[in-house]
């Protein structure tokens, strides 16, 4: 990862909610109550967590997003400035709550989620594209919206991340605005109808969506690590081996992560290796905004990966 990250600038479209979660010994089947657990209240949303994420590893960020005219909203967008990220862009609508997600992590940190996108869904966009080098989206706000902006940035020759989550419909031709697509292996398989379970499968799904125009397709696969699918092959690249606590916002973290380091000029490999370590220390912390990482503690881990990879 390039040491130097003066002015990259990264502009993240999407959702901002307030996250409750729940600590519990097991996930719930369904019908089925599961008591014991502890509540955790923090800031979340795709778009704000890739915002803050890039933001703590060094880059130049602003956000464009919705939230409601409540204490939550408030909130959300005072922490936001907090962080530094410039908020100019998050718009305040009176005519429906901040969006509101429900978690609830396991004993494993696995995970389950329901969202109430509320505000998120009166998105709309100004034009602050002129400012941005990379371009991060996902799909938590109006896919008209979202497809506007990659094309707008495509317009610009801004280089544009999609990360598709939750897949939707309604998007018609927006693959050709994409550089870099970033499913996980349900959202390739659910893109393609190719179930993912490995390697060879991830490079079919993800060769799969190059063919629909996309430039480069980085299907994320877990304990797995990553792999990207090129114009000139596969590269993959494993995970950081960490104690994990909880992984909701392990994508996130490795979305604001690769955004920085494309950011940056680096090459492919390096950006997976780079936006492994920050999703893998995300996995270490409970909540979605608290558990991202700065750049010091990602810096930290490869650097005694490098050391462990030496000594060996």
């Amino acid at each position: 990862m390039s040491g130097d990250l003066t002015a990259r600038r990264v502009l993240v479209v999407g959702s901002a909610n307030v996250d409750f979660t729940v600590a519990a010994p097991r996930l719930p089947a369904v019908g089925e109550t599961v008591s014991g657990g502890t509540l955790l209240v923090n800031h979340g949303g795709k778009g704000a967590n890739q915002a803050v994420a890039a933001r703590r590893l060094g880059a130049d960020v602003r956000f464009v997003g919705c939230v409601g005219d409540d204490g939550s909203g408030r909130e959300i967008r005072a922490a936001l400035a907090a962080e530094g990220i410039g908020v100019a862009g998050v718009a305040i609508t009176g005519e429906a709550a901040t969006g509101t997600a429900l978690i609830v992590v396991d004993g494993e940190g696995r995970n389950q989620i329901a969202v109430a996108p509320g505000a998120n869904w009166r998105l709309s966009l100004a034009d602050d594209f002129a400012w941005a080098e990379v371009l991060v989206c996902q799909l938590e706000t109006p896919p008209d919206t979202i497809v506007w902006a990659l094309e707008e940035a495509q317009r610009r020759r801004i280089v544009t991340v999609l990360n598709p989550a939750p897949v939707r419909e309604g998007l018609g031709d927006v693959w050709r605005f994409v550089d870099y697509l970033t499913p996980n292996e349900r959202e390739a398989e659910r893109l393609t109808g190719i179930a993912v379970r490995d390697l060879r499968s991830a490079a079919a799904a993800g060769h799969a969506l190059r063919r629909r125009g996309v430039g480069t397709v980085i299907v994320t696969l877990g304990a797995q690590g990553a792999l990207a699918c090129t114009a000139q092959g596969e590269i993959p690249a494993p995970a950081r081996a960490v104690a994990v606590v909880d992984t909701t916002a392990a994508g996130d973290a490795f979305n604001g992560a690769l955004a920085v380091a494309l950011g940056a000029g680096d090459r492919v490999e390096d950006a997976l290796r780079f936006a492994n370590a920050a999703a893998a220390l995300a996995c270490t912390r409970r909540g979605a905004q608290p558990s991202l990482p700065t750049r010091a503690e990602v810096d930290r881990l490869l650097g005694a990966t490098e050391r462990n990879d030496v000594s060996d």
